[in-house]
């Protein structure tokens, strides 16, 4: 039995392979960049590891092939704190991976090809060992949309809130969205769901305002320019931690992992955003290595 309170994630993991370059290229382009590593990653990977960090358990439910990028996931995960029994390997299937470009402004672009992370085994959510001291379900857009039902279902069974980063942006359902809690969403993500184009801190308040309509709580962050909140007790903004910006890359997973552990913990939405937005200002000023 657990004794710190728990977040589950039901979610992606990927071998990133990270590009530098002076920009990222246009159609027919080829640029010459500085360097490339490997990193562990997935938005349920990075989430979970990063729930972890800020300080309480963290479980997670995922899958991985039986080769070298699902060994050195593996490796990264349980090394991250995260407890991986319910991540399962798939014989003869390609762990999922991405390919990111950094480029000389800190901001990157990457592709994602999701191997093993299309075949989570949702029987996996109907184990009791899972849900305990479970307080928060962290969910990402990098995995099936009935895996993410069938999460967010199990969840409500067991009265926890579900936390929705809804990246990358793709059409969901109503029953999905009907089952969310929490919305996470960035600038682009925020747009793609409400029409509103998010270029500032006022902008991105405006968005939030938008989608709590339809949803019970939101976070709509904006990048260097803070973030915002809303839910039924009315909106508020938080501005940007000032850092020098080496790479934004995995910045929003590191702030969802947190604002779940924060929530784990008991404190309030804004609280928790406050926490989360701090841990993010932290990591996109830290340069990035090979683990």
């Amino acid at each position: 039995m657990t004794t710190k309170p728990c977040a589950v994630t039901v979610g992606s993991l990927h071998h990133d392979i990270v590009i530098e370059a002076p920009h990222r290229p246009v159609a027919g382009e080829t640029v010459t960049g500085q360097r490339w590593f490997r990193k562990f990653g997935g938005k349920g990977g990075n989430q979970a590891v990063a729930a972890a960090a800020a300080g309480c358990a963290s479980r997670m439910v995922g899958a991985l092939g039986d080769d070298a990028f699902g060994q050195f996931m593996r490796e990264n995960l349980t090394s991250g704190g995260v407890e991986d029994r319910w991540v399962d390997e798939l014989p003869g299937q390609a762990s999922g991976m991405s390919v990111a470009i950094s480029d000389a402004t800190g901001d990157y672009g990457a592709v994602i090809v999701s191997g093993t992370n299309l075949a989570i085994d949702k029987g996996h959510l109907s184990d009791a060992a899972l849900w305990d001291g479970a307080k928060v379900l962290i969910l990402q857009n990098e995995v099936p949309e009935a895996v993410n039902i069938a999460a967010a279902e199990a969840a409500h069974q067991r009265g926890l809130p579900v936390i929705l980063n809804a990246a990358p942006y793709r059409p969901m359902s109503s029953e999905f969205l009907g089952l969310v809690d929490i919305l996470v969403v960035n600038a682009v993500e925020a747009e793609a769901m409400c029409g509103v184009a998010v270029d500032s801190l006022a902008s991105a308040e405006k968005a939030a305002k938008v989608l709590v309509e339809q949803l019970p709580s939101v976070v709509v962050t904006a990048g260097g320019d803070g973030l915002a909140i809303a839910d039924s007790s009315g909106s508020s903004a938080l501005p940007a931690i000032p850092v020098k910006l080496v790479s934004t890359h995995g910045a929003g997973d590191r702030f969802v992992g947190t604002l779940a552990a924060r929530l784990c913990f008991g404190d309030d939405l804004e609280t928790a955003a406050e926490a989360a937005n701090l841990a993010a200002a932290a990591h996109v000023s830290k340069v990035f290595a090979e683990k």
